[in-house]
Order: C-alpha cells, then sequence, then structure tokens
C-alpha cells in the first residue's frame, strides 16, 4: 500500500491536516493541483485506511476545561483483567481523551483533561485508582501546548 501514496498525496495530507474542513477546490489551488485529481486522491486516501476520518480541533479552555494532565499507569499483573482491557476501561471514563499502552517502567500514558486539578485529581483518586488493574499512577500537569 505505500506505494500507492505519493508525494502528491502528502501536499493534500498536509493542505487537510491545517483545515480539514477546507473545500477540494481551496485545496487545488492553494497546492496546484486539479480539483478532481484532489478530491480523487482524497477518496482513495479514505478508501485506502490512510484518512481514518476528519475531526475539529477543540480549544479546551473555551469550553471550561483549561487544565491538561498527563498520567503515567502502572498495570497490576496479578489482577483479573488484561492490561490491554484496563487501558479500554479507563478509556471509557469521563475527562479520560487518549489512552496508549507504552513501554518502560509504566504500562499506560492518559491524556486527562479537567476544569482545574481538583477536578482532575477527584478523576485520578476517585475513579482511575479504584480501577482493577491499576497498581500506581503519576500524574504530570502540562503548562502550555506548542504543537
Amino acid at each position: 500500500m505505500l506505494n500507492m501514496f505519493d508525494k502528491k498525496d502528502q501536499i493534500i495530507l498536509n493542505e487537510l491536516k491545517k483545515n480539514s474542513r477546507a473545500s477540494t477546490k481551496k485545496i487545488a489551488n492553494s497546492v496546484n493541483i486539479p480539483r478532481v485529481t484532489v478530491h480523487d486522491r482524497i477518496k482513495k486516501m479514505q478508501k485506502n485506511g490512510i484518512i481514518e476520518s476528519f475531526n475539529a480541533v477543540i480549544n479546551y479552555k473555551k469550553i471550561g476545561l483549561e487544565t491538561e494532565v498527563f498520567i503515567f499507569v502502572s498495570f497490576q499483573a496479578n489482577s483479573d483483567i488484561s492490561q490491554r482491557e484496563l487501558a479500554k476501561k479507563i478509556s471509557k471514563l469521563k475527562g479520560v481523551y487518549e489512552v496508549h499502552i507504552i513501554s518502560g517502567e509504566y504500562d499506560l500514558l492518559l491524556k486527562v483533561r479537567g476544569k482545574n486539578l481538583e477536578d482532575i485529581g477527584k478523576l485520578v483518586v476517585d475513579k482511575i485508582r479504584k480501577v482493577s488493574g491499576v497498581a500506581r499512577t503519576l500524574t504530570f500537569a502540562c503548562f502550555e501546548t506548542i504543537r
């Protein structure tokens, strides 16, 4: 499938990453590729699973979720669920935006958002740490996201 993806596809993807709602006409004008070609390539990338979805980029501060933290979670190996099941269970908790299974001293990396640190603290203490399979957590506050 890699040979089906070329420089023109990458150029189109770069434009879509800037604004996924841009029209094919706008993209075509911006990158100097015919509109029909842009349209066909986007459809091809969707069909081949290169483009999975078009997403909104949300300004979380404007909706009251201005605090972002990253949480490392250790998996309790002798628990009654698997590490993958634990990740899925945690991913369903309100306030948890991403769950990554990772290597190293910790087993999961979470991206969590809330109104403030107190709000996130309640999520960690009252929900995440109570999930069967969680051995311990380590939380890092995010000061600013550059990219």
